[in-house]
């Protein structure tokens, strides 16, 4: 299939892109002594997921449940789960997860420990748990090195877990605050007689700072696989870089200074980061994606007014890659101007 023939809206994948970014992460942690563990969030695809695996990465990370199931039956064998998991629906799932693959979780409170416990009580070998620390993210995780130290001692005293290390998702710029909030619960694990096998941070922003954290000997990264405009805007790619593109056409131009096309909100996320506007138009730097309704997109032409006609197709950046990912069932995977697979986004709407 010729682009041309691609019915709009439609979410494009530069497969040469994606595989060059793959393949740099790789080679910065290896050079850095760093094991890569990438988030499958950003692609939801098995396939990519496997190019990740087969270029060098450990195993790959999930958020949730219904992500890693769909990552273990295409064949993955090395997932963790970096999210609290509550309830026994779940904890009966994760089970089932566990006895097929090499599980990992993460976990914050007692509350999370004790249904992990009583679920895996009588398991063959324990879960390897993580304990989530907020080293400046303000999201989940403990709060300082000692509450670190007190969830250790409560898996030491789990039936069906074990301890297994450190984990973070920190702010962008968080490098030094990784280096010592995980330094210093290292230190206080040791005193405290616990071996911390494993300290894993994250996060695309700030991937080529992750050796300024030494203490770190994981790596979590999702975006960089695809790039996006909120990278762009961090420094932390090139626009030749960005492997995800929303394909739109022109539906009306209803003044010279206002064109609309077919790719609202519905495809094109609405997260700002902090930006004006939703999108990169490429090859159109005049151009600005100024507002979404569900089905319209609002292309601001008053720069270069009476740029586009009815018809036009247009490629688009988005600000954040990974919702994009999960608003389509299929992709295009394309080399040039030439679509050599139409992919199913396998782990799309895997909220559970």
């Amino acid at each position: 299939m010729m682009l041309d023939a691609v019915e709009t809206p439609a979410v494009l994948i530069d497969i040469e892109v994606a595989e060059r970014n793959i393949q740099d992460c790789q080679d910065y942690c290896d050079e850095h002594d760093i094991a890569l563990r990438p988030h499958i969030k950003t692609h939801k695809l098995p396939r990519l997921a496997q190019a990740q695996i087969d270029a060098g990465a450990i195993g790959i990370t999930c958020q949730k449940i219904g992500e890693a199931e769909v990552m273990a039956a295409a064949g993955i064998k090395d997932i963790l789960l970096t999210y609290n998991i509550l309830g026994p629906a779940k904890l009966a799932r994760l089970r089932c997860l566990h006895d097929a693959i090499k599980l990992s979780v993460t976990a914050d409170n007692p509350t999370v420990l004790r249904g992990l416990s009583e679920a895996f009580a009588d398991a063959e070998w324990p879960l390897a748990v993580l304990i989530e620390c907020d080293t400046g993210g303000n999201r989940c995780g403990v709060q300082s090195p000692q509450a670190a130290v007190e969830l250790a001692e409560q898996i030491g005293q789990s039936m069906g877990l074990r301890f297994a290390g450190l984990m973070t998702y920190p702010k962008a710029g968080g490098t030094a605050d990784v280096q010592a909030f995980m330094a210093g619960a290292k230190a206080l694990l040791a005193e405290a007689g616990y071996a911390c096998a494993t300290i894993s941070s994250g996060g695309s922003p700030d991937l080529r700072q992750a050796h300024l954290a030494p203490v770190v000997e994981e790596y979590r990264v999702g975006t960089y696989i695809y790039n996006d405009r909120s990278l762009l805007a961090r420094g932390a790619c090139n626009l030749g870089d960005c492997a995800l593109h929303v394909l739109a056409t022109v539906i009306s131009t209803p003044t010279p200074e206002r064109a609309i096309i077919d790719a609202g909100s519905k495809i094109l996320t609405t997260d700002l980061f902090g930006l004006d506007g939703y999108g990169v138009v490429i090859d159109h730097p005049a151009l600005a994606v100024a507002a979404l309704n569900e089905e319209h997109g609002h292309i601001d032409c008053s720069r270069a007014p009476g740029s586009l006609s009815v018809g036009d197709r247009i490629r688009i950046v988005p600000n954040h890659a990974c919702v994009v990912s999960n608003m389509v069932d299929h992709v295009y995977l394309m080399d040039g101007d030439e679509v050599f697979s139409v992919e199913e986004v396998a782990a799309r709407g895997m909220v559970v």
